[in-house]
């Protein structure tokens, strides 16, 4: 099966050559330091106008390694509300991108929650505006996508652990769950909230966190694949977080009447 691009054109540029020069100038627009090794990370999916720098801002400090589970949301009613691809490939204007058939395998035998499903997939934007700039940076590896709905917080867990399961087994994986944040508030509540939820990321708290996006009505459209992150994450006994950038849509537009938060974390 190959995937072809749903948002290109749209979220980024549908020109391989303005898209390459597009990614260039987001990461040469960062700060330069040391790669590092990690084990997941967390960035938004907006357009790249409004969120690349924030995306930029942390894949310019990964060691990026040849295989990678991108976690992302469901956000159309299509499909499975936890679905998986496990073969053929996700094109997008810099080439094409194998899924890594073995490793989908292993995730599928250890977690049957999620269910083999490209419709979920088909017109989904939060993963497929991660593969360019992996491209970018470190052209020649493999992933598996997999996208969650509105899901009960019990079986986020479950994703969750089963995920920690695999990390656990398999050290050179990253992975690369995406999140934005806030929703259409003022830019004053959206800060106010969304650093509600980044405190609970950062102490590795997939409870708190999903119980004050749902108190505090923080409309943060990745919650489950975030919760699923953090589960794993305590399952392999990671201990290190870092919040590497923050910003809302307001930064690159100037209103502040109506905006969305965007964060970048590393996890190691």
């Amino acid at each position: 099966m190959l995937r072809t691009p749903a948002v290109a054109g749209k979220f980024y540029p549908d020109d391989p050559r303005k898209l390459s020069q597009q990614i260039s100038n987001l990461l040469d627009a960062e700060s330069a330091s040391a790669k590092i090794a990690c084990r997941a990370c967390l960035v938004p999916h907006a357009g790249y106008v409004y969120s690349g720098h924030i995306a930029a801002s942390v894949f310019k400090r990964i060691a990026l390694p040849k295989r990678i589970i991108v976690l992302g949301v469901r956000h159309f009613p299509y499909g499975a509300e936890a679905a998986i691809v496990s073969e053929g490939a996700w094109r997008t204007p810099l080439g094409d991108v194998p899924i890594d058939f073995d490793l989908a395998a292993k995730i599928s035998q250890a977690c049957p929650l999620l269910e083999e499903d490209p419709v979920a997939h088909q017109s989904e934007h939060s993963l497929e505006v991660q593969l360019p700039f992996l491209q970018h940076l470190d052209p020649g590896f493999t992933f598996v996508p997999i996208a969650l709905g509105t899901i009960q917080f019990e079986a986020l867990v479950s994703i969750g652990e089963s995920l920690g399961k695999i990390l656990a087994a398999e050290p050179d994986l990253l992975l690369l769950t995406t999140s934005d944040f806030n929703h259409y508030q003022d830019d004053a509540i959206t800060r106010r909230k969304d650093h509600l939820a980044i405190e609970r990321i950062l102490h590795f708290d997939p409870r708190g966190l999903f119980d004050v996006c749902r108190q505090k009505e923080i409309s943060m459209c990745g919650l489950g694949p975030a919760v699923a992150m953090l589960t794993a994450l305590n399952h392999i006994g990671s201990k290190h977080a870092e919040l590497v950038k923050y910003a809302t849509s307001a930064d690159v537009s100037g209103d502040t009447s109506a905006v969305v938060g965007y964060a970048g974390l590393l996890f190691r």
